[in-house]
């Protein structure tokens, strides 16, 4: 891989993990502020919050691969 290709997968990696961690905060945001009354947005949220850090692992685990020796 070149270092260009390397340059744009951790940009990937850090724009994921900046996706992931909104949506953590929306998450708290309910927790902290909505809850209990705001219980019927916690499926979508906690799924949007899963999804979001599961595509941050997968991208955070192409670039540990790509830049193994």
């Amino acid at each position: 891989m070149t270092e260009e290709e390397l340059a744009a997968l951790d940009k990937e990696v850090k724009k994921r993990k900046r996706i992931a961690s909104e949506w953590a905060g929306q998450l708290h945001d309910l927790v902290e502020e909505r809850l209990p009354a705001g219980y019927l947005e916690l499926p979508g949220i906690a799924q949007s919050t899963f999804d979001a850090c599961q595509s941050w692992a997968e991208a955070n685990a192409r670039l540990a691969a790509a830049q193994q020796p």
